[in-house]
């Protein structure tokens, strides 16, 4: 096939334009007719928990198929083949662990964040600051990774300063959690979803339809182009520790997601809870499947070349082919269906840390509490104003930073500080407070020092000859840690009290006796 010679990628076109503006328009309609239907904390955080399952299947997926989801993990294939796809079933195969392990427990204990999970039978004051800790520090470094991603995007296709794409990206969002609060981020998340489907099931079937609809044709393609080894493992992972660390980060960070555990909240019951997870894993199950056939769909038709000079993290490879198989109006609806789903997730994400700060912080912590109903309210936009304007600014600090090791990093933390402490308060009785306590801080503090230390960072962004540790994942290390800081500390802190508690716990987690 014959790479495609230029591209208009960094100049504006009307159809962009027109797709950018078209998104935008509809999500903030959405926004304000759900600013009319949010006065309470519950409507705010939970959408008033009257989310069908369907409906927050589509959400979860939304929220989940990110910016790495779409423009990384086709980028990825396109660059380093066979291997890019590690990422794709990673991600995928977590979604079983969720639905049997956490889900149902978590709506039936919890009210709005995962700490309430956590510190259901335990001490609230140290376990809510601990939890909100290892939150806020999950949910940011992941934001950084959808703004940097957003701020790329939009200063390639319209030529827009970085600075202001930033900027523009934060308004949007900040407008969509401030006024809409869940029950806006939620149908935000469903649009975004479908959009995502519909454009890569079209950008898959144009990649195929260029040979034969035969994905063995598009194979050989890519072994004359680029030699047999692309179609084989090991060009992106070659040591079988790293694979097995970093497959633990991809599958159980998941479980250790807030914004993600949030959406938990916003249906109506366990078994509501358990059948979203369903229809979730489905839609994301199918979009992991064809996307790598739009990576390396990219390498053919587009060429490696073309695909680096234009960044070379390949983060453009699926608005290119877009644009070579369909031109600028299909690169146009690409390129807005990436925004669309930057904003969904930088929407969800925002949600979540304002909840830890507000909830369980202001409220729970400060408060004890005892805080009004439009006092809570007030709160958690005042937080989500802070967090999104924090969310701004780093994405300002690390322009140019490839968004590959954030992503890495936040699923490393989210395993590391989050999951550890979430399944054993659920499923040990002896769980103790000290232990919830500590197992967070040192997968939070473990998993963040190992990865700053590592050669993703310690030699690729701070530009150092030599990693301190040579483990580019740590979350064989970090989760491992957290577990057992989490057992030993609770045997040495053990309280009977604690224990009379979880017998109370599991009735409320199997039969949902006093769920909210």
């Amino acid at each position: 096939m014959n790479p495609a010679a230029t591209t208009s990628i960094g100049t504006p076109t009307g159809s962009g334009v027109f797709f950018f503006i078209l998104i935008v328009v509809v999500t903030l309609g959405i926004t304000y007719w759900a600013a009319k239907r949010t006065k309470t904390t519950k409507e705010f955080y939970a959408a008033g928990r009257s989310v069908s399952a369907v409906q927050n299947g589509f959400a979860l997926a939304g929220d989940y198929m990110s910016a790495a989801s779409f423009l990384g993990i086709a980028g990825l294939v396109s660059l380093k083949g066979y291997d890019g796809m590690i990422y794709a079933t990673g991600w995928l195969v977590g979604w079983p662990a969720l639905m049997l392990l956490i889900a149902e427990p978590l709506r039936n204990l919890g009210k709005y964040t995962f700490a309430d999970v956590v510190a259901f039978r335990l001490r609230q004051t140290p376990v809510r600051i601990a939890a909100a800790i290892g939150g806020v520090i999950t949910v940011l470094t992941y934001t950084i990774a959808q703004m940097v991603g957003s701020g790329n995007l939009i200063k390639l296709l319209f030529g827009i300063p970085y600075e202001w794409a930033e900027i523009i990206v934060g308004a949007v969002m900040l407008a969509y959690v401030l006024f809409g609060g869940m029950i806006a981020t939620t149908w935000v998340q469903i649009i975004k979803a479908v959009l995502l489907l519909f454009g890569v099931t079209l950008l898959t079937l144009l990649v195929l339809g260029k040979f034969n609809f035969s994905p063995g044709e598009l194979y050989t393609a890519i072994a004359k182009q680029y030699g047999q080894a692309t179609l084989e493992p090991g060009v992106l992972v070659s040591s079988p520790l790293e694979a097995i660390s970093l497959g633990l980060a991809l599958m159980f960070g998941l479980l250790g997601l807030p914004h993600i555990l949030m959406r938990f909240y916003t249906v109506p019951d366990a078994k509501a809870a358990r059948t979203s997870v369903l229809y979730a894993t489905g839609f994301i199950g199918y979009f992991y499947c064809i996307i790598p056939i739009v990576g390396f769909g990219a390498a053919a038709l587009v060429g490696r070349d073309l695909i680096t000079k234009i960044d070379k993290g390949g983060n453009m490879a699926a608005p290119l082919v877009a644009e070579f198989l369909g031109g600028t109006p299909f690169l146009g609806f690409i390129s807005a269906v990436a925004f669309a789903t930057i904003l969904a997730v930088v929407a969800g994400l925002t949600l979540a840390g304002a909840s830890a700060l507000s909830h369980d912080i202001y409220v729970s912590v400060v408060k004890k509490g005892s805080a009004t109903e439009k006092e809570q309210v007030k709160v958690a936009k005042v937080a989500t104003l802070i967090f999104g304007v924090f969310a701004v600014l780093l994405g300002i600090v690390f322009k140019g930073q490839n968004v590959a090791f954030m992503v890495g990093l936040t699923f490393s933390i989210a395993c590391s500080a989050n999951f550890p402490a979430l399944f054993l308060s659920i499923v040990w009785k002896k769980f103790t407070t000290m232990g919830a306590v500590w197992s967070i801080l040192v997968g939070t503090f473990l998993s963040l020092t190992m990865i700053i230390l590592s050669p993703t960072v310690w030699v690729d962004v701070f530009k150092n000859k030599e990693a301190i540790i040579g483990l580019k994942n740590p979350a064989i290390v970090s989760m491992t840690a957290a577990f057992v800081v989490g057992y030993v500390v609770s045997i040495l802190t053990a309280d009977t009290e604690v224990e009379k508690k979880y017998v109370g716990q599991n009735v409320r987690n199997y039969l949902g006796v006093g769920a909210e």
